[in-house]
This record gives C-alpha cells, sequence and structure tokens, in this order.
C-alpha cells in the first residue's frame, strides 16, 4: 500500500468536509444526484473518447500502480550486485556470469546480463536495453496522461453542471427559498469538478510521473553497470559511476560502506 497516496486522500476528504461544516453547510448537499452524474460520467465519457481502447484498459492497472507501493530494488543493492559480478568477470571471465541470471529476477537486467554474457558488444545492449527504456517511459506516460486529462476536463465540467442548474433555478423565480436553494445546489457541480480535478486526477496523474521517473532512472543505471561489467572496470570504479545516479547523502553512504569493506578485505 502505497502510504502518501492514501494519507493525501484521506488528508483532502477531511479538508474539504471540515470546511464545508465550518461554513455551516450541511453535508447532505453533497448527495447531488445530477452533479454527480455530471462530473463523474462525464469525466468518464471525455476520457473514453479521447483516448484507444487499447490504453484504456490498463487503467485498473494504473489504479493498482497508483496504491501500491512501488517494489524496485534498493540502489544500494543494485551498485553492490554490479560491484561483485565486476570482481566475477575480471577473475573467471564473462561465462562466470551465466550461472547467475537465474538469480536475476528484473527481466530488464537479466535480458541485459545475458546479452553481455552472449558475446554483444556494448553498442548492439546499449541500443536494444535503451529503446526498452524508452518504450517503457512512453508507456507509463501515456497512462499518466489519462489521468492528466481527467484532471483538465473535471473542472470544465464542473462549470457546465453549474449552469446546468443555474437554467434550472432561474426557470422557476416564483419562490425565492427554493430558488436560493437551487442556485446553492447549482455550484455543487463546480465544487466537485475542482475537487476531483485537483485534489485526486492530477495528483494521480504526477504520482504515475514520480514512480517512472523512478524506474527510469534505476533501468538506466543497471545498463551503464551491465556495459561497466562488459568493458572489464574495476569493481571500485563501477561503484563510482553508478553512485552518481543517487542523491549526495545516499552516494557518500555507498562509497563509504564500500571503502570500509575494501579496507577490511585488504586487512
Amino acid at each position: 500500500m502505497d502510504k502518501s497516496t492514501v494519507i493525501g486522500l484521506i488528508v483532502g476528504f477531511v479538508a474539504l468536509l471540515s470546511g464545508i461544516v465550518m461554513k455551516g453547510v450541511t453535508l447532505s448537499v453533497l448527495l447531488n444526484p445530477a452533479a454527480i452524474l455530471i462530473i463523474v460520467f462525464g469525466t468518464i465519457a471525455t476520457i473514453v473518447i479521447g483516448f484507444p481502447m487499447n490504453e484504456l484498459k490498463r487503467v485498473p492497472k494504473l489504479f493498482g500502480v497508483i496504491f501500491k507501493e512501488t517494489k524496485l530494488v534498493p540502489d544500494h543493492e543494485v551498485i553492490k550486485l554490479f560491484s561483485n559480478w565486476a570482481d566475477l568477470a575480471r577473475r573467471e571471465g564473462l561465462l562466470a556470469l551465466e550461472s547467475k541470471t537465474s538469480e536475476v529476477n528484473d527481466p530488464f537486467l537479466k535480458n541485459g546480463l545475458t546479452l553481455a554474457i552472449d558475446g554483444q558488444n556494448a553498442d548492439y545492449i546499449r541500443d536494444v536495453l535503451t529503446e526498452e527504456i524508452d518504450a517503457l517511459e512512453e508507456r507509463h506516460a501515456g497512462g499518466a496522461h489519462i489521468f492528466s486529462q481527467a484532471g483538465t476536463y473535471a473542472p470544465t465540467l464542473g462549470v457546465l453542471g453549474a449552469v446546468v442548474g443555474l437554467i434550472a433555478a432561474l426557470g422557476d423565480m416564483n419562490d425565492i427559498d427554493k430558488l436560493g436553494h437551487a442556485i446553492s445546489a447549482a455550484f455543487v457541480a463546480t465544487l466537485l469538478g475542482i475537487f476531483t480535478g485537483y485534489v485526486l486526477w492530477h495528483p494521480f496523474a504526477n504520482k504515475l510521473k514520480r514512480k517512472s521517473k523512478q524506474e527510469i532512472r534505476q533501468k538506466t543505471m543497471m545498463l551503464e553497470g551491465i556495459l561497466s561489467v562488459l568493458e572489464g572496470d574495476a569493481p571500485r570504479v563501477i561503484e563510482q559511476k553508478l553512485a552518481s545516479y543517487l542523491s549526495m547523502a545516499e552516494r557518500k553512504k555507498v562509497l563509504n560502506e564500500s571503502g570500509e569493506a575494501g579496507l577490511g578485505k585488504e586487512a
């Protein structure tokens, strides 16, 4: 479970409902079937019209990505893995890594390692894995774009709902009390449109983009690690190269641990 998504949703709904109550408005005003119909089904309609069905089939999976914690291998473990592989390859040759492929669960990493063991040159491996990264990034961007577009349409549909409500309210102005209630209800659609657009759909799109960026960064790190092992770089060199993908604090920690381990071996 992605805690930040859940916490954000709870805080968002609590803020909205608390604000409504503090303004002296009853929560029952939100139970406006017409407004809900326009916002919910209107947003769904715009997305269905705007995207091909093969992309829309991924929406349930995208919700899973949003609400589930991304299971990426910790970066320091990736660096340590390549350092060990480099040490083994320098001592026994690349073919010694063939026994390690069965231990790799990541399809991208396994494919890259297999290409290196099969004797493919660095340019070919870089081209193949870069294409795979680009395809992954494009697929992720397409999923985020669906939610981004929903966030763009929902507030506008809220205005549309308010206009429909005002038309109905102003159609009968004989009863002033009913008129005020009808105008108030008309703006519920605007409220729902803005809330869903800027508290749900746009943040969901941003969460997908951030998770995609993390995965792409690690895949790029793996690509550089594979090429470094293929070129016969020393373990320490690979650690320094891959640590450049980390934050300064993480980089210092990884390199310090590596240095301490190296001193221990020499002793």
